[in-house]
């Protein structure tokens, strides 16, 4: 059981090290609102999320008066669109009224965000499938909320190389029609592979089929509290390095139990999982990569960095799951670009590149994460990105993902402001080879041998 004391342990990490809720989010589903009529369609969406939803964000505050620990955000994600629409949508402007209910539901609700405009796509695509994903770009130019994510494989059926090629041209189309916010719709725009049911972080998270109805899922966030830990071990060994992680994993991830579970008591919905992972913002002092840095790197990038961040996830995940009744989402350390003013830096002063990045993914949570690349990059080329990635993900069997933002006007040396969370990035540049003819030959890329487990 968890007590005040706890809590009140906590108060310096809140207070100095930026400690904090990085997410409530309720997950939603959506299968009990099919119908064939559109209008009937979106009338039974916005009612349920508007029902279920309607106490989230005032509970946040309340836990947030009463225990004195800040809550960033309150979402909600749902159903993966594709899965309910069928019968109705016909078009992808079809869809694109979805996303547009949703967008309502969200402002009505006070959220910042809600996730699950998404497709399951990983063996193959349903006409339904298609059409959603080709609505993607109309759908998050005209919401302010709504997020999309697509997966395009698993490590059980390989990975979809038709539907990777296609995420390159909607990544594109997205960054063209989203051009006047600095191409902002890529931002709420994340390809998977292997891609979890309960995560709570945006702008990937979605309610899976195997969920219940609704739950209730945490994600914690505090880069600046273990960066702080290791400043009192400088010099010590590996031992007490990671020991340290472990012990300092355990307290925050208690943290985020313990708002789960008033969260989910007061609003009658039952809790699903605590996320572990370390999400960094653009705050100073609130950085993964100033973990890695003080962990002994001059800069992130330098030879040992992939080294530092197995290190780092493996003992959040060993430490927070002893402090969690249940533990899932992608918990551990996200390395986004744009979101981390320690990577902004390493960025600029040349230490760490796009290759560097996805050598790290390996180890880390999830994948190429909000990294600005020029305008002018081929959608080809994307796709290669995409399918470096999921092959990662599908042959280590983890969670991998690509949120690539091709600014539209912007060449690399370029800034790019995003605002808020999402911070600002340098235009990064990307191999310039052609790997066209290797993604037009169509098909799947078969599943693993390891895959065959039965």
């Amino acid at each position: 059981m968890i007590n005040i004391f706890e809590v009140n342990e906590t108060n310096k990490m809140i207070e100095q090290e930026k400690l904090d809720v990085r997410t409530i989010t309720l997950g939603i589903s959506l299968l009990d609102c099919g119908d064939s009529d559109l209008n009937s369609l979106n009338h039974n969406i916005y009612d349920k999320i508007t029902r279920l939803a309607k106490d989230l964000v005032s509970t946040g505050k309340e836990i947030e008066l009463e225990y004195g620990i800040p809550i960033v955000n309150k979402r909600i994600s749902v159903t993966p669109v594709a899965l309910i629409a069928g019968k109705a949508c016909t078009s992808p402007d079809d869809f694109v009224s979805i996303a547009r209910t949703l967008d309502r539901a969200a402002q009505d609700m006070g959220v910042n965000f809600i996730g699950g405009y998404s497709a399951i796509v990983s063996k193959g695509m349903t006409h339904t499938d298609e059409n959603l994903i080709r609505s993607i770009p109309k759908a998050l130019s005209t919401t302010e909320r709504v997020c999309s994510s697509v997966n395009i494989g698993s490590t059980k059926t390989g990975i979809n190389m038709d539907a990777v090629k296609l995420m390159g041209q909607i990544v594109k189309e997205t960054a063209e029609a989203t051009k006047e916010n600095n191409s902002l719709g890529c931002a709420k725009l994340v390809v998977f592979c292997n891609a979890p049911d309960d995560n709570p972080f945006m702008a990937g998270a979605f309610h899976g089929v195997s969920e219940a109805d609704a739950v209730i899922n945490v994600g914690v966030s505090g880069p600046g509290v273990v960066k702080h830990a290791l400043e009192g071990v400088r010099g010590e060994d590996f031992e007490v390095l990671c020991e340290t992680v472990k012990k300092t994993a355990f307290k925050v991830t208690r943290v985020g139990q313990l708002v789960a579970q008033a969260a989910s008591v007061r609003l009658g919905i039952p809790f699903g999982i605590v996320d572990l992972s370390l999400a960094p913002t653009p705050s100073v002092g609130d950085s993964v990569a100033e973990i890695l840095e003080e962990m002994g790197l001059e800069s992130v990038g330098a030879p040992g960095t992939t080294a530092a961040l197995a290190l780092l996830n493996d003992q959040v995940k060993k430490g927070g799951v002893m402090a969690s009744s249940f533990v899932g989402g992608l918990s551990g350390a996200f390395i986004p670009v744009s979101e981390d003013q320690g990577m902004i830096d390493a960025v600029n002063r040349g230490s760490l590149t796009i290759e560097k990045l996805e050598a790290m993914t390996c180890v880390c949570s999830v994948g190429l994460d909000m990294i600005a690349i020029p305008g002018n990059t081929p959608a080809s080329t994307i796709s290669g990105i995409i399918a470096d990635e999921a092959a990662i993900g599908m042959i280590n069997q983890k969670t991998t993902a690509v949120r690539l933002i091709p600014v539209v006007g912007k060449d690399v040396g370029d800034t790019v402001e995003f605002g808020g969370l999402l911070g600002y990035a340098p235009v990064q540049p990307v191999n310039k080879f052609s790997c066209s003819d290797f993604i037009n030959r169509g098909g799947r890329i078969p599943a693993p041998i390891h895959s065959f487990r039965n």
